[in-house]
């Protein structure tokens, strides 16, 4: 037995007397087969019902039409997927620039600025630079890379292990935490944070303001450190 389950409509259906074949297999309103009609029965009851008809299986001998609001459908349909783009997640690759001989400092900074990212949902492209004699040690590099990836195993993993690449030494981390996962923990924390600005309305404004400032500029502020020669 025949039995129709849906499927995409495409962008520009033919509808109502748009439709030129002399019978279609209908479909009613709420999904129920009417079975094998001539178009003019259709259009008659898509009358009655106050609905369009919508051919929805153009290919499909005879075509599978479909009574509906075709309007309202093209509505909801619209904002479907003006949602499903606001949400969709894009894979973002930082980079991070370390030379061999770090100092201490300086290592931290980089491993924290590594940290942000990952827990971001981005992976991170490390870079070691060797200049001059550095070049003739790469084990120098390769440790380094090592240990940074020990030290943030808890948020990433090593995706791409350490290579070298003409002068420099790469290595890729990505993150555990899927994209989607950490905009939603954003959305959250940042809902949190207006939650507790109403519950304590005597807090400074100034200071919850500086504290949205400083999460939206922290990743532009690491991305041109990492861009800088340490």
């Amino acid at each position: 037995m025949w039995c129709y389950r849906g499927g995409s409509i495409s962008a520009e259906p033919r509808i109502n007397d748009r439709i030129r074949v002399p019978e279609v297999r209908l479909v009613g309103p709420s999904g129920e087969q009417v079975g094998i009609v001539p178009l003019a029965k259709a259009l008659e009851l898509a009358q009655e019902y106050d609905l369009d008809l919508v051919e929805v299986a153009a290919n499909a001998r005879p075509p599978v039409c479909k009574l509906m609001d075709y309007g309202k459908f093209k509505y909801e349909s619209a904002m479907k997927a003006r949602e499903a783009r606001k949400n969709q997640a894009h894979t973002v690759i930082k980079e991070m620039k370390l030379r061999p001989k770090i100092d201490p400092h300086d290592y931290d900074t980089k491993k924290g600025h590594v940290v942000r990212f990952l827990k971001q949902g981005d992976k991170v492209k490390i870079t070691i630079m060797f200049r001059g004699r550095e070049q003739s040690r790469p084990e120098l590099g390769y440790r380094l890379l090592q240990r940074l990836a020990e030290d943030v195993q808890d948020l990433g993993f090593i995706e791409s292990n350490p290579k070298q690449d003409g002068r420099n030494m790469i290595m890729v981390l990505g993150p555990h935490k899927k994209k989607t996962e950490a905009m939603a923990e954003a959305r959250q924390a940042q809902e949190a944070r207006k939650a507790d600005a109403k519950a304590h309305p005597g807090r400074s404004q100034n200071a919850a303001e500086a504290e949205e400032s400083a999460d939206a500029e922290a990743p532009a502020e690491a991305q041109a450190e990492a861009s800088a020669d340490v």
